[in-house]
């Protein structure tokens, strides 16, 4: 297909010009939302968040409020943590063996 000949070269500049514009508003957008800083930030804000509804929950089961409001890392937050006091009891006992 030949090309619109009819169309004037300002026009097809200042198109060209936004277009351009467009898609450097678009990568600035993109390398922002990519950021490795920006990611770090957002993953420490949800790890905050869920530490602070996991604190919570431990608070509601220390008073014994029903379970069904807990969050789903509740669980094995507690596991976790029974397990590490665990590992480290037995580990000062045996040295106090030693």
């Amino acid at each position: 297909m030949m090309a619109d000949k009819t169309r004037d070269p300002a026009a097809i500049e200042l198109e060209i010009e936004r277009t351009r514009a467009e898609l450097a508003r678009s990568i600035d957008l993109l390398a922002d939302r990519l950021s490795p800083k920006r990611v770090a930030r957002q993953g420490i804000a949800r790890a905050k968040e869920e530490a602070a509804h996991v604190a919570a929950d431990i608070g509601a089961m220390v008073r014994r409020e029903p379970a069904d409001r807990l969050s789903p890392l509740t669980g094995p937050v507690l596991i976790s943590a029974g397990l590490l006091v665990t590992s480290v009891a037995v580990r000062l006992l045996v040295r106090r063996r030693d």
